[in-house]
């Protein structure tokens, strides 16, 4: 929890006690701790902002300073009474108090302001974010054919060690996107209004850490309903580590993307996706037929192309890149972008669309697929590049589906089958590492937004942090070597594998 909502919450236990347990004959010398609870929940409200998990907290701040002010006009009036209350009748109050303690602690615990661990490498992180257009496409998702494709793109990079910002914001349009990501989830939105008071370990704006004249690049997919900062967890990893990270809102595939002049690109239903993305991976005849993907402004696509539409906006961002590197209009990237050096990596949705686009893409020089099955023209055509697969086993997406649903067998299959078909079919290094114990949520975010995640079963029995150093050691490892050419005894086998993770690698 932040400061001020620790002290709120200390302040109204020892206005509690002082109300509950203190004669009105005392009150004269002991601290008016209630009147300092309102003045911390005036203060908490002001600074860093008032939130629904603190409503009980602050109802019980109004009672007890109220309870308070009247034991002082009863005290100061001389009109103290012999106290007829019977034992039971304190105690239920004491309880009842206690009790709503408890809840107007555990709230804000249960749904915190979560923080993200600072990251391991030795780098800063700054951040920034850019709106292109491509004018040669067509946006299939947008209300009318005519309209371009527009995304919003947002790097994270190696900042100078004596840059000086305040942290930069989780999710800058945070109401926005939590609105339309909850709606989409079926939650209600209210559930994600403090995001917008999460921080991250970022600085906007800041320079380039100038230790190095170039950074390689790594592009980040988000997965359906999702959106560009839903693995920051990975992301700042990555990036402490001397990696420039471009990760893209994909209109349609994404909650919701909100552009600079206030429009929103508000993205599809889960089933309106599933419908256009399991073509591509599922077998026939366990998909409904069709003679091509209708998307919402009347576009129809070709059978099964839904894939290598998202793919090409991998293709435009690297060629804004090649610009950026040329021409920043920020100042921040010029000659900084090792475009020699290009990964991408993507989790769910955003892994599909990673193998297609390392199959479509030369730029790409290794690719790193989370959580996701492989597209048919994948498998088929396969990778000519490193690749590496982080997932888990089958039957921790049976257990998945006996606690929060999804992933029918006929899924789970072409799910494990897909990408151990790609892996096997490499004709250089290949990595298939699966997590037993992993969750689908596990690879993002979202298990860090709150221990609810876990208990109600949408996160795995796996410890969350212990998942994250998981997916961080082997994306990075795979990364170093197939980019930089450093040794990765993780990968190599020189080092003692972890015995909860079932590694695989192939070797050229």
């Amino acid at each position: 929890m932040r400061t001020l909502e620790c002290l709120l919450l200390l302040a109204d236990l020892m206005a509690f006690a002082c109300v509950a347990t203190s004669s009105m004959r005392a009150w004269k010398c002991v601290v008016p701790f209630p009147v300092l609870a309102g003045l911390i929940a005036i203060a908490q409200v002001l600074v860093e902002g008032p939130r629904w998990q603190l409503l009980p907290a602050y109802v019980l701040t109004v009672l007890f300073t109220l309870v308070w002010f009247g034991q002082q006009i009863v005290s100061t009036r001389g009109l103290i009474k012999p106290n007829r209350k019977t034992p039971a009748v304190v105690a239920a109050s004491r309880g009842a108090g206690a009790l709503s303690l408890v809840v107007a602690a555990a709230l804000p615990m249960l749904v915190p302001v979560f923080r993200f661990e600072r990251p391991s490498g030795r780098y800063a992180i700054g951040t920034v974010t850019y709106h292109w257009i491509d004018s040669s496409r067509a946006d299939a998702f947008a209300a009318s054919p005519n309209e371009r494709r527009q995304l919003m793109v947002q790097l994270w990079y190696p900042a100078d060690a004596g840059a000086a910002a305040p942290s930069a914001p989780y999710m800058p349009d945070a109401d926005v996107v939590t609105a339309a990501f909850a709606r989409l989830q079926g939650k209600p939105a209210f559930l994600f209004r403090h995001f917008r008071y999460v921080t991250t370990n970022a600085m906007s704006s800041v320079p380039v850490a100038l230790d190095k004249p170039r950074y390689p690049v790594l592009l980040f997919l988000e997965g359906s309903t999702g959106f560009r900062q839903m693995n920051t967890f990975q992301v700042e990893h990555l990036v402490s580590h001397g990696y420039i990270v471009v990760a893209i809102d994909q209109p349609g595939a994404a909650a919701a993307v909100v552009f600079p002049d206030g429009h929103l690109a508000a993205g599809l239903t889960v089933p309106q996706l599933r419908a256009m993305v399991r073509p591509s991976y599922m077998p026939s005849g366990t998909t409904t037929p069709s003679i091509g993907v209708r998307l919402p402004n009347g576009i129809t696509l070709p059978d099964n192309s839904i894939i290598p539409y998202l793919s090409q906006d991998v293709s435009f961002t690297l060629d804004r890149l090649s610009t950026l590197n040329h021409a920043d209009p920020l100042g921040i990237f010029e000659g900084k972008l090792d475009l020699q050096r290009v990964g991408v990596f993507g989790v769910s949705l955003g892994g599909i669309v990673v193998g297609d686009a390392c199959r479509l893409d030369a730029r790409l020089k290794a690719c790193l697929v989370m959580d996701a099955a492989m597209s048919h023209a994948v498998v088929t055509v396969g990778l000519r590049k490193p690749g590496m697969w982080i997932t888990r086993d089958a039957a921790s997406m049976r257990r998945e589906r006996q606690r929060s649903g999804g992933w029918p067998e006929a899924e789970i299959e072409a799910h494990q089958t897909s990408m151990r078909a790609v892996y096997a079919s490499l004709p250089g290094d290949g990595y298939f590492v699966r997590v037993p114990g992993m969750f689908h949520s596990n690879f993002t975010d979202v298990p860090n937004w709150s221990p609810l995640v876990r208990w109600i079963g949408f996160a795995g029995p796996i410890n969350t942090q212990r998942a994250y150093d998981i997916v961080n050691a082997y994306a990075l490892a795979f990364f170093d070597k197939h980019l930089q050419g450093r040794a990765a005894a993780l990968l190599d086998g020189a080092a003692t594998h972890d015995p909860d993770v079932d590694f695989e690698s192939r070797k050229l």
